[in-house]
């Protein structure tokens, strides 16, 4: 039966696999069966897929709050180890599972990205994929980081466009993403962010902004706290209050201006 966002710990059967009783492979077992694979074994391909299972568990995981189904995550798990199995290189001096993680998870990512209810058009993929090419260019030619309106320029079309088109096409990344693991306890984004809000200043900061906000009306105040105090997205907003992302970007443009005067 699928289940929809269940608990792994409650799941015992996956796509017909007992999970339960996943075999569990040695590192010295691994490297035999890869040189058996690579010789031409197919039995061997077939033991490695079964016996690294449990590395698949682990990873869908990290997207159970997606609302997807179980079933559908862990079979495009396992086309992304499979392809890590068949691209691995025993010269290499990587263990198998620091190798496969990041092409399951790969796998998966761009399973939800195609699958995603909210589609980014192509004409704002192009213009994204151009700004980032224009970008490329001015780093290479000024050995800078460009601004949104230098890119504009170089494009030429609206500032706000080259924003939105950027914009759609960035990832959040989740602060429990690991982003180095020598074997021990691995290193978080969430552990490479500075925590300074227990500062003075910051606290001083904050007294200025709370001030700032009572000059603006209620529903620039209300877009202006789901945005930058509930990690909001403009979409989301708009979906919130009733209104097109693109009034929302206004808005919050005019707001943010108005904040600036106080602030």
């Amino acid at each position: 039966m699928r289940g929809k966002g269940c608990l792994f710990i409650n799941k015992v059967e996956i796509c017909g696999v007992n999970t339960s009783k996943l075999p569990v492979l040695k590192n010295e077992e691994m490297r035999v069966l890869f040189k058996q694979m690579q010789s031409g074994v197919l039995e061997a391909r077939e033991k490695l897929i079964q016996g690294n299972l449990r590395l698949v568990l682990s990873v869908i995981q990290r997207f159970s709050n997606r609302g997807e189904y179980v079933d559908d995550l862990f079979q495009v798990g396992c086309i992304g180890l499979i392809k890590a199995i068949d691209n691995f290189d025993l010269g290499q001096n990587v263990r198998f599972s620091t190798y496969a993680v990041p092409m399951i998870i790969g796998e998966i990512r761009r399973y939800l990205r195609d699958n995603n209810a909210i589609r980014v058009s192509r004409s704002l993929r192009d213009t994204a994929y151009k700004a980032l090419q224009v970008r490329e260019k001015l780093i290479s030619a000024n050995a800078s980081e460009p601004t949104v309106t230098q890119l504009a320029q170089e494009l030429q079309i609206p500032r706000e466009e080259v924003v939105f088109a950027l914009d759609a096409i960035q990832e959040p990344v989740s602060l429990f993403e690991p982003i180095y693991n020598d074997g021990g306890d691995p290193i978080l984004v969430m552990d490479q962010i500075s925590d300074d809000r227990n500062s003075d200043e910051i606290w001083l900061e904050s007294i200025t902004i709370n001030e700032a906000l009572k000059k603006l009306n209620d529903r620039e105040k209300h877009i202006v706290s789901l945005r930058f105090f509930h990690g909001k997205t403009q979409m989301e907003v708009a979906e919130e209050i009733g209104i097109s992302q693109a009034q929302v970007s206004r808005l919050e443009k005019s707001a943010l201006k108005q904040l600036q005067k106080y602030i």
